[in-house]
């Protein structure tokens, strides 16, 4: 059975185990609004799933390339009340709070890029499974805005605060076998193959009972990042204050014409 939603996300269900694909079109996958909202809305059908034991989430093409910056309706923010502007910055921080708290396990299956708010979901899932030649990246620092979606407590959980430090601030690609090391990735495979060892790997878990599954997972969560929303709640609005800055304005417009940036602190 196929459920879908806002024409590009997908659940096919086969077993105890749910497969989500985000599917734009082109390849690239880029979270729009309307796309982030399907995912919410999906995460929402299979939270009170007692069949779904697993959920794999993918995408055809890349995993995604982040936030859509080309998107008409993002773009419509910029005529809002300051009010509705905070409040459509929840989006992105509702998307990854729905998969995380979802009580299957969840396992995304990445090809070719994870980039910005890929990231956030994708450490929003319990496990990562990555393509050898895929890599992460987090652009937002060096573009003058702050990593918001509550990542940081998610990231640092996974790989540590010095190498979150590394992988945050500097907006460097992170290669698989990196990742791996790091602990970001739980298994590279070969190109083109992360779904299906995703699918083995839900095929494990759907054989445990499934409500010493879910206890157990939530207790891990809970032990694994105890302060999580404590210590990022306001991530939001940092973003927000962060977009009023001339140091963003001038990164912006640095990576647009291929040149350094000028920062002044500003």
């Amino acid at each position: 059975m196929t459920q879908r939603f806002a024409d590009c996300v997908r659940i096919d269900r086969d077993g105890a185990v749910a497969t989500v694909t985000l599917d734009r079109g082109d390849g690239r996958n880029a979270l729009s609004l309307k796309a982030m909202q399907a995912l919410i809305d999906a995460a929402a059908a299979l939270k009170a799933d007692t069949e779904i034991q697993a959920v794999i989430l993918t995408s055809a093409g890349a995993f995604t390339a982040g936030a859509d910056l080309k998107d008409p309706d993002r773009a419509a923010i910029a005529d809002k009340t300051r009010l509705e502007q905070r409040q459509s910055l929840k989006l992105g921080p509702d998307m990854c709070a729905a998969w995380e708290s979802l009580e299957q396990i969840t396992i995304a299956a990445i090809e070719r890029y994870c980039i910005g708010g890929g990231v956030a979901l994708a450490v929003a899932c319990d496990h990562r499974i990555v393509a050898e030649d895929a890599f992460f990246r987090l652009p937002e620092i060096p573009l003058g805005m702050n990593m918001s979606w509550q990542t940081n407590p998610r990231t640092v959980a996974l790989i540590g605060p010095s190498r979150a430090k590394q992988f945050t601030i500097l907006g460097e690609r992170c290669s698989a076998a990196t990742a791996l090391e790091w602990g970001l990735a739980d298994q590279v495979v070969p190109v083109g193959e992360a779904r299906q060892a995703a699918e083995a790997l839900a095929a494990r878990y759907a054989k445990v009972p499934p409500i010493a599954l879910r206890m157990t997972k939530q207790a891990i969560n809970v032990a694994a990042n105890p302060l999580g929303h404590a210590t990022s709640f306001m991530d939001r609005d940092q973003f927000a204050f962060a977009s009023t800055t001339n140091d963003q304005r001038e990164a912006i417009q640095a990576f647009l014409e291929k040149r350094d940036p000028a920062f002044k602190g500003d």
